[in-house]
């Protein structure tokens, strides 16, 4: 439940999630440029199609979410192409809302960014595979639980009725939480070996 939909949030959080999600888009576009474009297309568009694979985890869904991977390609770049992905299918399907859509795409976002700034040098130095492919786990597995986390945050801050479901939502991100790792770990192994520069947020 990474879509929140419309209806549901307060109005602090809803303005203060489009504050912070415009703050995002405006440092990426600052490092958008000509090798980045591509890049940052293309996993937009992973994004878009993996969040239309939901998979039922009891009372809510999860759906592949890639904000770590995203975080260690593109940087804060990643808020642009989360919210063209969140805004197309909000358009096209239905799926999360216009009012939440910068609420939601800083909860997928973020994570992403934060923790590609934090892990990402190291997974770009190591010259051990192990340790690379441990970081990129860390990095994709913390990601999701973090967004997770920010989606329940958001449901409690708009209303103290929401909490029985946070702390449910909050909880189906464990699953997708593996998922991530080992598919943030994978792509992260097989770039390393055939486009390092693949890693780097400044496409250097």
């Amino acid at each position: 439940m990474a879509h929140i939909p419309d209806g549901i949030l307060s109005a602090p959080v809803l303005i203060g999630g489009g504050v912070l999600a415009v703050a995002g888009v405006a440092a990426g576009l600052r490092r958008l440029d000509d090798r980045m474009i591509p890049r940052t297309a293309l996993l937009a568009a992973a994004f878009f199609a993996g969040s239309l694979i939901a998979v039922p985890v009891g009372p809510s869904s999860i759906h592949p979410l890639l904000a770590g991977l995203m975080g260690l390609m593109l940087g804060s770049a990643t808020f642009l192409a989360v919210l063209v992905a969140l805004l197309l299918q909000a358009l096209l399907f239905g799926f999360g809302g216009l009012t939440t859509l910068g609420v939601n795409t800083v909860n997928i976002a973020l994570p992403g960014v934060l923790l590609g700034m934090l892990l990402g040098p190291a997974i770009r130095m190591t010259t051990q595979p192990a340790v690379r492919t441990l970081l990129a786990a860390g990095v994709g597995g913390l990601a999701a639980l973090a967004t997770g986390g920010l989606v329940a945050l958001s449901l409690w801050l708009s209303s103290s009725d929401y909490v029985p479901v946070a702390s449910v939502v909050a909880a189906t991100y464990l699953p997708l939480a593996v998922g991530e790792a080992a598919l943030t770990a994978f792509v992260v192994a097989f770039l390393a070996r055939v486009q390092p520069d693949a890693l780097s947020p400044a496409g250097r």
